[in-house]
């Protein structure tokens, strides 16, 4: 068994004191390398070192000391993607976005209306009239790049993370209704810093206190860049 260290940014956060679920699950994808299923069992701490043990298979774990972080593993993903949405309409839905009236963590690194251009990924998922989905426009930053000059797969998976989140209800919240369990996801061509890309996220049922979702992201051209399904988990104080 072979053990490596991370540490997981503040500028990666989700909540204020752990990171944004989407950006972690990435981080262990890209150390499976392929399309994986990553599944949070705690939130994961900020700027401490994290634990990586590759366990065979290609399966891994993240811990603090003792304490399971998250575990993941390959995993063959396969979900019906709906069609994309033009840039422009995804530009006019994004200004509906119920994060800007009322969020439970406006400091989020992916969907945080807090966090400047540059820093947050800025996504802001809104409705679209007569469909069932949400979209956002996305302009991936060039501090997203790896030195081969295409957004970094840990910045990919983030992408596919709260739009998932935001297609589950049409409420504003300040509240959290629900957390990131499990993220399972596939990057099907690289993504470029600059490139205008939209993300869509839609609602894929419920079962007691999980909800289910998908998310998928389109670059310039209208093709697939990757896609995701995506277990969340109703928190204590949500709506009922």
């Amino acid at each position: 068994m072979m053990t490596e260290r991370v540490v997981i940014s503040r500028r990666f956060r989700g909540r204020p004191e752990s990171g944004n679920g989407g950006y972690v699950c990435g981080l262990l994808a890209g150390i499976i390398a392929g399309p994986a299923e990553v599944t949070l069992r705690r939130p994961p701490p900020l700027d401490c070192p994290l634990a990586v043990e590759r366990l065979g298979g290609g399966a891994i774990a993240l811990r603090e000391g003792e304490t399971l972080i998250a575990e993941g593993a390959p995993a063959a993903v396969e979900i019906d993607v709906p069609a994309p949405v033009a840039f422009d309409d995804a530009q006019a839905a994004s200004k509906g976005y119920l994060g800007l009236r009322a969020h439970g963590s406006p400091g989020c690194f992916v969907c945080g209306p807090q966090r400047a251009y540059g820093d947050g990924l800025r996504i802001f998922p809104g409705h679209i009239d007569g469909r069932e989905i949400v979209v956002a426009p996305w302009t991936p930053d060039a501090s997203l790049a790896a030195a081969e000059g295409t957004v970094r797969p840990e910045f990919v998976w983030a992408s596919l993370d709260c739009p998932g989140y935001w297609s589950l209800s049409r409420e504003p919240s300040g509240r959290r209704l629900a957390v990131l369990g499990r993220l399972a996801a596939k990057l099907v061509s690289p993504v470029r810093p600059g490139e205008r890309c939209v993300v869509v996220g839609w609602p894929l049922g419920e079962d007691g206190r999980k909800f289910y979702s998908g998310t998928a992201l389109f670059g310039a051209d209208g093709q697939l860049r990757a896609f995701a399904r995506a277990t969340w988990i109703r928190t204590a104080d949500a709506r009922t």
